[in-house]
């Protein structure tokens, strides 16, 4: 059940004078230039005032703040948004995911852009506002559910079939969204695998989550399960970070833009059983600093272990953060054939 949603304070937030912009770090413009490790890309973040004070607008006339408890802090800077439909190559009938479209902003450029929207809004008060704002249009449908509980590949096909769209070839339907950043993984988790579906998957992400989803290689620190499943089913992108100024309420952190093109099930590693291959690759990460001959005992013995990693040109040794993602689908099938 969704909780109460807090209500502004008796005095409503309003945008500061004109006359402080120039000293308020909100408005600051902010060079960035990504470190080498990732693209050499420069972009100018500034948060905008007539976005601040649109923002602003709509939220009042709801009599709402942003909560916590929902993840919600809101873009103020427009070109953001132009970015993230940029990105996706967003065009005139295409079909587009856009997960907790708060007062629309980004709603306002995909569907400028003459895209068709399915908006999943968990805050009852946004999921209004927004069916409102665009109700005219007639290129958008407003779900009023978490995100992280719904159905969202029927949801998906039902829209995708009302509207006459076949699945099949270029037609395939777009996720563009600034997400909260409490629920990346789960919404990383369940758009991946939707390949049929989806061509492409567009989120604005907390920037420190997305260095982990895309850059981690075998050997590093922060090499985790979720490394393999987001290269089993993508091919992942970083593509620009977005300074924490730019929204409302601005956040302790930065965001970054991750493009990810999603794979054909018919393109996905060849494993016999996919549930299987994702078994093994937890069982493996449970003791990340333990050889595979311990950590996956439980399928077969020590010495198997071993044997077949030697099969597959891996060392005895080998522990799981050494392995790549092909080296983990030839353990798996070697294993399961044994």
């Amino acid at each position: 059940m969704l909780s109460s949603v807090q209500s502004f304070p008796p005095n409503p937030i309003s945008a500061p004078s004109t006359s402080k912009i120039h000293h308020n770090s909100w408005y600051s413009t902010t060079l960035t230039r990504l470190p080498n490790r990732r693209k050499s890309l420069f972009i100018v973040c500034a948060a905008n005032p007539d976005d601040y004070n649109a923002t602003l607008k709509a939220l009042n006339s709801r009599k709402r703040f942003p909560r916590k408890s929902l993840g919600q802090h809101y873009m103020l800077n427009s070109t953001i948004n132009d970015q993230l439909a940029a990105v996706a190559n967003v065009k005139d009938g295409d079909l587009v995911l856009e997960i907790g479209p708060g007062t629309g902003s980004l709603t306002n450029v995909l569907i400028s852009a003459g895209a068709t929207v399915l908006a999943i809004e968990k805050d009852p008060h946004m999921a209004s506002l927004v069916q409102e704002r665009f109700a005219d249009t007639g290129r958008l449908m407003v779900i009023q559910e978490d995100f992280t509980k719904c159905h969202i590949r029927s949801h998906m096909l039902s829209l995708l079939e009302s509207k006459n769209l076949a699945v099949t070839g270029t037609r395939h339907a777009k996720v563009v969204a600034n997400i909260p950043f409490n629920i990346s993984k789960d919404v990383v988790k369940q758009l991946l695998p939707m390949g049929d579906i989806f061509s492409e998957v567009v989120l604005l992400l907390q920037d420190e989550t997305a260095i982990r989803l895309v850059e981690p290689s075998s050997r590093s620190s922060e090499y985790r399960p979720i490394n393999i499943f987001v290269k089993f089913y993508s091919d992942p992108e970083y593509k620009f970070q977005v300074p924490r100024a730019n929204f409302f309420p601005q956040p302790k952190v930065d965001g970054a833009v991750v493009s990810f093109k999603l794979k054909q099930p018919s393109d996905y590693p060849a494993v016999p059983s996919v549930k299987s291959f994702f078994s093994l690759i937890n069982s493996a990460f449970n003791g990340k600093r333990k050889m595979l001959r311990n950590t996956l005992q439980h399928i077969c013995t020590p010495s198997e272990i071993e044997e077949t990693l030697r099969t597959v040109g891996l060392p005895a040794t080998s522990r799981p953060e050494e392995l790549t993602l092909d080296d983990f689908v030839k353990l798996h099938n070697s294993l399961v054939n044994t």
